[in-house]
């Protein structure tokens, strides 16, 4: 017996209950799953596949800047760990270890790879000599394990997730800054022309940098629920990895110097971050091109016109098969079940065919993003499927950018931060980017941290009074 409709659909309102939903959503769209580890998630493969749509289409784009991919150990031995001091301080409470190889104790404890600076550029320094060998720009698809969290949740906040995590060198401070653009404009293109997504790109404060970067980029996205997440990011590290792994090179002079060095990351957590954004309280919505079902044929069945519909269907799935398009003929659900499934699974179109649009020689075309319906002759299909899905992706990126600009507040002082911020807003505010100010601002606000700095703006820092040149957004981070 086919399941009821009300044990498949989502039981709350996404505006009411936002974490409950999310919930819902990640689960009863078949994304993911638990597993016997707290805080590790199974990524079931309709999310893996939109994960290799990500890794696809980003490392097509890193290919083209000259960056090629490796792998290194995910066990990192603790002397190396601890040779670059403020990058180990700022992940100590999230290293897991390894202690022991069946029952014997290991001499040195091994670290279960964070990330990877400490492990590469050890080798780094062994394969590097001369300006010849620069720049080196490496890449790694893998996995990471970080500890330290009490609430898990599926895809957004997990102890093991998967990521891109790039590595390069240059010969000059200069040569390393220009990657930030070239980097930055790659996450940023596909967050917009994949994902739909609206992010600004700032720079962090000397607080939230990345632990032993001499400063950090990242894309900001604002979520449904009233609170900011951080996207992909880049560091430039300046020389500080290279004076602890002594990465050194003779340059054209024949001068020894050490290099300067960049990281950068993405991570699965914008497959969350999608969900959310887009998802409605019919489950997910995804964008064409993140869709590993693009659309769905569900043919409208009786018996005396069975043999014909599903002739025709069959043809519509083969013209259409460029787009990965799945045909529903299973005989044991109805087509309202089928309907509410694959809205469930946020495939962008769902095309509807009975006997009577036999007759016309036509198809129903429903759109997964607003459920709009229209007739389409068969002839055109082909045709106009390209467009609903260019149009859907623009409806979608319209909401996402709607969704951050109606969310921003700027203000002039403390009253009108906290007062924003309790509303769930995103605060933009001039900032003096001192720490200990930043400190104050978060505990005072019931932890709203500083998201980017957009720009330079004079003026004064919304709550210490001094000078405050730094336009920056804050808010409550999921």
């Amino acid at each position: 017996m086919p399941k009821k409709e009300e044990q498949i659909g989502i039981t709350v309102k996404k505006e009411d209950n936002f974490s409950e939903w999310y919930t819902q959503v990640i689960r009863k769209a078949d994304l993911t799953d638990y597993s016997s580890v707290s805080g590790c998630m199974v990524l079931k493969p309709y999310s893996y596949s939109m994960w290799e749509i990500t890794q696809n289409a980003v490392d097509q784009e890193f290919k083209k800047a000259g960056i090629k991919n490796c792998y290194f150990p995910m066990l990192i031995p603790e002397n190396l760990l601890n040779k670059e001091k403020t990058h180990v301080k700022g992940f100590s409470p999230e290293v897991a270890w390894v202690t022991s190889a069946g029952n014997t104790e290991l001499s040195e404890r091994l670290a279960i790879r964070p990330t990877s600076e400490t492990i590469m550029y050890d080798s780094y320094s062994k394969w590097i000599r001369s300006w010849r060998d620069l720049p080196l720009r490496l890449n790694q698809w893998n996995n990471v394990v970080r500890w330290e969290f009490k609430h898990p949740v599926a895809l957004l906040r997990t102890r093991e997730f998967l990521w891109n995590e790039g590595h390069t060198v240059f010969a000059s401070k200069q040569e390393a800054e220009k990657e930030k653009k070239q980097i930055l404009d790659i996450y940023s293109n596909f967050l917009k022309e994949y994902m739909a997504l609206y992010g600004v790109v700032g720079k962090k404060t000397e607080k939230e940098k990345f632990a032993g970067a001499e400063y950090t980029y990242s894309i900001e996205l604002f979520l449904p629920s009233g609170k900011a997440i951080q996207g992909p990011d880049f560091h430039h590290d300046g020389q500080n990895f290279a004076k602890a792994f002594n990465i050194k090179f003779f340059n054209k002079d024949g001068k020894e110097e050490y290099a300067w060095q960049n990281t950068f990351a993405l991570t699965t957590r914008m497959l969350g971050v999608m969900v959310a954004i887009h998802g409605d309280d019919k489950g997910l919505v995804l964008p064409p091109k993140m869709a590993p079902i693009k659309a769905v044929i569900v043919p409208i069945l009786f018996d005396k016109t069975k043999e014909k519909v599903l002739k025709k269907a069959g043809e519509i799935k083969k013209e259409l098969s460029m787009f990965n398009v799945e045909l529903d003929d299973r005989d044991e659900y109805n087509p309202g079940w089928k309907f509410n499934e694959w809205e469930m699974k946020g495939v962008p179109v769902r095309i509807e065919i009975g006997p009577k649009d036999l007759e016309k020689d036509q198809v129903i075309l429903v759109r997964r993003d607003n459920n709009k319906k229209e007739a389409v002759k068969i002839k055109q299909l082909n045709k106009r499927i390209n467009e609903v899905f260019e149009d859907i992706h623009k409806n979608l990126y319209r909401k996402s950018k709607k969704i951050f600009e109606d969310n921003v507040v700027k203000v002039k002082n403390f009253d009108e931060f906290k007062k924003a911020i309790k509303d769930k807003k995103l605060v933009l505010a001039n900032f003096c980017n001192k720490a200990e100010c930043e400190g104050h601002i978060k505990d005072k606000t019931g932890g709203a941290t500083s998201r980017v700095i957009i720009k330079e703006e004079k003026g004064k820092c919304v709550h210490c009074g001094k000078e405050g040149k730094f336009l920056t957004y804050f808010g409550k981070a999921y």
